[in-house]
């Protein structure tokens, strides 16, 4: 009974949201970016983080993507024990991109970008409002596109926000982990600076 009740809430919601597609279609295009496109922004930053060669943006790096891959990995057992179709496969709905039939709980799309914007927030980051909100509108732009239910999205977002915190914690307080984080980061920059030093030494003129 609850269940159900809790269950026509949740479509409820979708289809407010959803229908406001066709209310507000100048958005459309802007929604579509956040639902396929967006995630690539997150990407850059780790790149750049990665590569302005700052111990503790690097540090900040890894910690995202263990956070990442912690969350797909509950995310893929959920999706095998408590399976759900997709809006699209049970209701008439306004789909607005493309996707495969798979399982929709919780979001994989909304547990990366969590994970992500938490961790930028737990290492005091400069834009991490920004990247909060980056993170929400992925979250609502899967909705607003027909792909995702309300509930995908807040599971995915409370699992992406609980995978960034463990992982800090983790790091933070458990030595082991520091210390094989610290050990491979330091050999990597081991390996990274002699490949620099070596790329900008100064050609010798041909004789």
């Amino acid at each position: 009974m609850l269940s159900n009740m809790l269950s026509n809430l949740d479509y409820q919601i979708f289809h407010l949201i959803n229908e406001q597609a066709n209310s507000f279609s100048v958005l459309n295009g802007l929604m579509r970016f956040f639902a396929e496109d967006a995630q690539y922004v997150f990407a850059l930053a780790l790149l750049l983080y990665w590569f302005s060669r700052n111990k503790l943006n690097r540090k900040m790096v890894i910690s995202a993507v263990v956070s990442v891959c912690l969350g797909m990995g509950i995310s893929f057992i959920i999706g095998h024990l408590v399976y759900r179709d997709r809006p699209f496969v049970t209701h008439a709905v306004i789909q607005l991109i493309k996707h495969p039939a798979n399982a929709s709980f919780p979001s994989d799309h909304a547990i990366g970008a969590f994970a992500l914007a938490a961790t930028f927030w737990l290492y005091g980051k400069r834009f991490r409002l920004l990247w909060l909100a980056a993170a929400l509108l992925i979250g609502f732009s899967r909705i607003w596109t027909g792909v995702h239910y309300p509930s995908d999205i807040a599971a995915g977002a409370l699992i992406g926000t609980l995978s960034a915190v463990s992982t800090r914690y983790l790091l933070l307080r458990f030595k082991h982990p520091r210390k094989l984080v610290n050990s491979c980061l330091n050999l990597y920059e081991k390996m990274e600076h002699k490949i620099w030093n070596r790329s900008n030494k100064p050609q010798a003129d041909d004789a």
